[in-house]
């Protein structure tokens, strides 16, 4: 993990930037900041009519402003700005301009891990389409971050992996692995009822303890909740800092439709999670 990319918009999130700071001290990485924002047409048309989109500078000072409380908040933590080549733990920025979401998930193919924030309709909370262009198009991790969320002087010594079998799930596992190294716990956790064909729980486990991680599995059922709900009541349960999870090992489509666990844990998350797709 030691190169963290930093979607940033109009007001950088406290909590992603605190928890992006956490993984780079304990990777010594380099931290970069993106100024982020929507993909939009010159005019779009709504239900009161016409509205004209942001001009490109209007776009500008956007980036601006995430820029300047962007390193204005790194500074004030002590991160040194990026040497010529990074060494260490400090931080960057990226361009000038907006990058869209299209792009931003081309752009984080280059980084070890990409930092955002819960989506969320809210004005100053990270877009659906932002998260879901870093899951998609980056092939890389994606660390998920609640708004809620207190400031934690480390994350993942207790670390939770939703286990379901999947391709999508033993992607996020091997991604996480920095993390699980250092853990001084981790918990597979399958739903009893919510797999595809794959290794059980405790074959991950017993994988995961070939590599010195004090991995152990358990699996539960409770018709009382939702799969997704019965992931995040057992990780609070079980005092975890860091879930792990597999994202939309249902298409995007069929969760949108019918719900799923990837959408229930992105909506309602209170501690961080690392996914892949």
């Amino acid at each position: 993990m030691k190169a963290i990319l930093v979607p940033v918009e109009h007001h950088p999130s406290s909590a992603v930037l605190q928890i992006a700071l956490v993984v780079g001290h304990a990777f010594d990485s380099y931290i970069e900041g993106v100024p982020t924002g929507p993909s939009v047409p010159d005019d779009i048309v709504t239900d009161v009519g016409t509205l004209t989109a942001p001009d490109s500078g209007t776009r500008r000072e956007w980036a601006k402003n995430a820029r300047q409380q962007f390193e204005a908040w790194m500074t004030a933590q002590s991160v040194p700005p990026r040497p010529e080549e990074p060494c260490g733990l400090c931080f960057g920025w990226h361009g000038d301009e907006l990058v869209a979401d299209e792009a931003l998930g081309c752009l984080g193919r280059a980084f070890d891990l990409i930092v955002v924030g819960r989506p969320g309709s809210g004005r100053n909370e990270t877009r659906k389409a932002t998260v879901e262009s870093a899951l998609f198009d980056s092939g890389r991790p994606v660390l998920i971050v609640p708004s809620s969320t207190s400031e934690p002087a480390a994350l993942g010594g207790m670390v939770v992996i939703s286990w379901n079998g999947s391709t999508e799930t033993a992607r996020a596992v091997s991604f996480a692995m920095p993390f699980l190294i250092k853990a001084r716990r981790v918990v597979v956790f399958t739903v009893k009822g919510s797999t595809v064909e794959g290794p059980s729980g405790e074959q991950i486990a017993a994988t995961l303890r070939l590599h010195g991680i004090a991995a152990t599995a358990l699996t539960k059922e409770d018709e009382r909740r939702s799969p997704g709900a019965t992931i995040l009541a057992q990780a609070r349960e079980l005092g975890a800092d860091l879930l792990v999870k597999g994202a939309y090992t249902q298409s995007r489509i069929r969760e949108l439709i019918f719900g799923g666990a990837t959408r229930h844990i992105l909506e309602h998350t209170g501690l961080p999670v690392l996914m892949a797709h």
